[in-house]
């Protein structure tokens, strides 16, 4: 792609309006340092030096979408705690309508903590109860999308297996967002195969594809990845499953292969310079995968871009976002 090209599918990111659906958290990072081992059992003890808080889940693809430059607003559900209210004001704080959020008073707001020492995490542990939505909920969530359907451009559906989205709901929601002929995407989960269905994009990692495939997983065994049989198998099979427009299914360290119907798998290398967390790298993916196709990127074109922003994020410690001026130079660098 050349330079002149990204940067005019990168001006259109600020005219994009994007509607993220789907499990929203926050994530908690606790950073420290490692000094002895405990006198009371075999462990670490990590000396906490910073405490910080960010937008986790479908809350992340949104916070990755506005870093990205444009308008966002996110439906979920919190709990009627101070975890909730302090994931709505870090939205609010960068600039994403909340006005999809609804407060569930039986469930927490899943909150997810990392303690992080010398940029290795040693430990996550998770607050949540993951239920289904109750009738009302439910009707709750589908005249929030009705009314904010409207106007967007695209629409990404972010299951984490934590209640929010059944088949029952994301069928409705699948086909309104059909027949108002919006970009859609979604990002599946591994403990909650959901049935998507003649989505623009849909984007598991590896494990997630074969799962979704009902088929074994089975390892990369070289770096072939066209050459990947049992990843080629899965591939296809999804494209008969889902009938997506576009299957990306992201594999780490070598990087992205892109399935569309009738075309030939395309492979693009991981272009990560540094790995220090994988936490929401699927997330930039998944945002800025959308943003691109809904600014006018080819499939190519978007799953190179998202391919990029993946390695900008997994140099950074936690959850992180990636701006179209980092997108600039992680091209610039490849060129070099």
């Amino acid at each position: 792609m050349t330079s002149k090209r990204l940067r005019e599918i990168l001006s259109r990111f600020p005219h994009q309006r994007i509607l993220v659906v789907g499990d929203v958290m926050l994530d908690r990072l606790l950073k420290g340092k490692v000094f002895r081992i405990s006198p009371e059992a075999p462990v670490p003890v990590v000396e906490i030096t910073k405490e910080s808080s960010f937008p986790g889940g479908a809350a992340n693809v949104a916070r990755n979408l506005r870093a990205l430059g444009s308008s966002v607003s996110v439906l979920g559900v919190l709990g009627d705690d101070d975890a909730g209210a302090e994931l709505r004001d870090l939205l609010e704080q960068q600039g994403i309508d909340t006005n999809g959020l609804i407060v569930d008073p039986n469930r927490p707001t899943t909150v997810k903590t990392r303690i992080v020492a010398h940029n290795q995490q040693m430990v996550r542990f998770d607050r949540e109860k993951c239920l289904e939505l109750s009738p009302a909920l439910e009707r709750k969530v589908l005249e929030c999308f009705e009314s904010h359907l409207e106007g967007f451009s695209a629409v990404v559906f972010e299951d984490y297996a934590k209640g929010v989205l059944s088949q029952r709901l994301l069928n409705i929601l699948q086909r309104r967002a059909h027949q108002t002929r919006k970009t859609t995407a979604a990002d599946p989960n591994s403990r909650h195969r959901l049935r998507y269905s003649g989505l623009t994009a849909v984007t598991p990692n590896r494990a997630e594809a074969f799962a979704a495939a009902g088929l074994p997983y089975v390892e990369p065994v070289n770096k072939d990845v066209l050459g990947d049989e049992a990843l080629l198998r899965v591939g296809q099979k999804l494209l008969r499953t889902w009938k997506p427009r576009n299957l990306l299914i992201t594999l780490g360290e070598h990087g992205v292969c892109l399935f569309r119907p009738g075309k030939k798998p395309h492979h693009i290398p991981t272009v990560a310079q540094e790995v220090f967390d994988v936490s929401g790298a699927g997330d930039t993916v998944i945002a800025t995968l959308v943003l691109a196709l809904a600014a006018g990127a080819g499939p190519i074109e978007a799953a190179e871009i998202s391919n990029h922003a993946a390695g900008v994020v997994v140099g950074k410690v936690g959850t992180a976002t990636c701006s179209p001026g980092e997108l600039v130079e992680s091209f610039a660098r490849k060129r070099r």
